[in-house]
């Protein structure tokens, strides 16, 4: 397909002021802001409604095992295999076919994501950094992103954390509300990534005060007072 055919199928499908949006972001300049959240590993999780899924089998994630990606994730057998030689902790989940469904990652030590923003996440003592969790659209919705946190939260808790620490894009909503549902609460820090002709990269930390998120929380259940007889 022609460039300008792709052009034009994403103009009459978004509209052309969203198309001139994109190309500006992508050609020009972007901005991308990575909220700081944190949680302990203990505090039990508050309730939610997410439906159950089809057991699964979890494996860690080495460079030998790594082909297990290729049928869904195909582009990120290389990626896995280095992650597993730089020694994070890496937990996949595996179909009944072997297929990798769905996966996610631990750091210890101040990690360098050079396979995406390109920037150093710095890790504190007993912290550690989870990254890279993903899952195939079939899990959307179900507990499996709930399972994959707690038992990479066990594993690491095994290697003496008492804290996990994680980066969110401001703009992705389903992974907020998830970070909500599991607890999860602000640092007040904020990694600024920007990118200037899709080519040079600059990065700055912000903070601020108070809560991003209050606009995402469910209001808490309202109570009637029971009429007087």
């Amino acid at each position: 397909m022609s460039i300008l055919k792709k052009l034009s199928d994403h103009i009459k499908q978004k509209g052309l002021r969203a198309t001139l949006h994109k190309i500006w972001k992508h050609y020009v300049f972007s901005h991308q802001e990575l909220i700081w959240m944190e949680r302990d590993l203990v505090t039990p999780i508050p309730p939610h409604k997410l439906r159950p899924y089809n057991p699964l089998r979890l494996e860690t994630i080495t460079a030998q095992n790594a082909v297990a990606f290729g049928k869904h994730f195909g582009d990120r057998i290389g990626t896995m295999a280095e992650l597993a030689n730089e020694g994070h902790t890496g937990h996949m989940y595996l179909n009944e076919d072997g297929d990798a469904v769905a996966f996610i990652w631990g750091s210890k030590g101040n990690y360098h994501d050079r396979h995406y923003y390109g920037c150093w996440f710095p890790v504190k003592s007993g912290e550690f950094f989870e990254f890279g969790g993903e899952q195939i659209r079939a899990y959307w919705g179900t507990t499996l992103s709930v399972d994959f946190q707690l038992n990479l939260w066990k594993a690491m808790a095994d290697q003496g954390c008492n804290k996990v620490v994680d980066v969110c894009e401001f703009h992705n909503i389903p992974a907020l509300k998830l970070h909500i549902r599991m607890g999860y609460k602000e640092q007040g820090r904020i990694m600024n990534v920007y990118e200037l002709f899709g080519r040079w990269r600059f990065y700055r930390e912000t903070r601020y005060s108070g809560s991003r998120l209050d606009a995402l929380r469910k209001p808490a259940p309202s109570t009637v007072a029971a009429e007087a007889t």
